[in-house]
C-alpha cells in the first residue's frame, strides 16, 4: 500500500491573508483542491491522509471535500510544528498495510505525477528519497552582522522541495525518535539522516512551487 500525507495546517503568515493559505483560490478553486486532485487522481495512490488545524476541519469537509468531490481516507488533526503535524500523520497510518509514504505540503499544488512515481520508486529502492532543483541563484553565506563569509558551489546544492519519500516503518520509527529525542526538525529527510539513513536526491521540478508569498499566486494562474 503506498499512503500520502498532506499537511495543510500552515497559517501561512507571508501571504497576509485573512484566510489559510491553502484556502486562498487560484483561477476559481483554492489551493488545497489542486494539491489533492493530483493525488487523487494519481493509480499509483492507494490512501490519501489530510493534516489540518482542528478549527479548520469542518471547513474542509464541507468547502473542499463535499464541493469538489474530492476523496481522502482520513482527516488529522495537526501538532503545534510541523513536525508534530507529520507524526500525527505518520501515526494514523501505523494500523494500515502502508509500506511507502508520501509527505507533501498541501501548498505545492503543482506536484506532477512523474515526480510522486519517481519518488515511489526511488523510496522502494533507496528507503528515503526527496525531489530538489539546483538554485537558479549564488547562494551566499553570512555572519550575524550580514557580511557574506563564504560561497558553496552552486553545482552541490539542491533546493528540496516535497513529497519527500519513505519507506513506512523506517520513517515512523525515526519520527518516534526525534520526538522522544526533543529534537526540532525543519523537515522529513532531516529525521532519517539524524538515525543514518540516506536520502537519495532525484530531479524535482521548478514549477513544483510551495505557495508562500502573494507573488507566487500571480505564477500560480499561470501554471494552472
Amino acid at each position: 500500500m503506498i499512503s500520502a500525507i498532506i499537511l495543510a495546517g500552515g497559517k501561512g503568515k507571508r501571504m497576509n491573508s485573512s484566510i489559510s493559505k491553502q484556502f486562498i483560490e487560484i483561477k476559481g478553486k483554492p489551493i488545497i483542491y489542486y494539491t489533492i486532485k493530483k493525488f487523487n487522481d494519481n493509480k499509483k495512490i492507494d490512501n490519501i491522509v489530510v493534516v489540518l488545524s482542528q478549527e479548520e476541519i469542518e471547513y474542509f469537509k464541507e468547502n473542499i471535500l463535499k464541493k469538489y468531490d474530492l476523496k481522502v481516507d482520513k482527516i488529522v488533526i495537526g501538532g503545534a510544528e510541523r513536525q508534530d503535524s507529520v507524526y500525527n500523520g505518520l501515526k494514523s497510518l501505523e494500523n494500515t498495510e502502508t509500506d511507502i509514504v508520501l509527505i507533501h505540503d498541501g501548498a505545492r499544488p503543482f506536484i506532477s505525477d512523474r515526480i510522486i512515481e519517481d519518488g515511489i520508486k526511488y523510496a522502494s529502492i533507496y528507503g528515503a528519497c526527496a525531489p530538489g532543483v539546483m538554485p537558479k541563484d549564488t547562494i551566499k553565506i553570512k555572519e550575524k552582522n550580514n557580511f557574506s563569509i563564504d560561497t558553496p558551489n552552486r553545482e552541490t546544492l539542491v533546493a528540496i522541495q516535497t513529497p519527500q519519500v519513505f519507506k513506512f516503518r523506517e520513517i515512523l520509527e525515526c519520527h518516534k525518535k526525534v520526538k522522544m529525542d526533543k529534537v526540532v526538525v525543519t523537515d522529513d529527510t532531516m529525521v532519517v539522516e539524524r538515525y543514518g539513513t540516506k536520502v537519495y536526491l532525484y530531479d524535482g521540478e521548478y514549477t513544483n512551487i510551495k505557495v508562500t508569498t502573494p507573488e507566487d499566486l500571480i505564477l500560480g494562474e499561470k501554471l494552472i
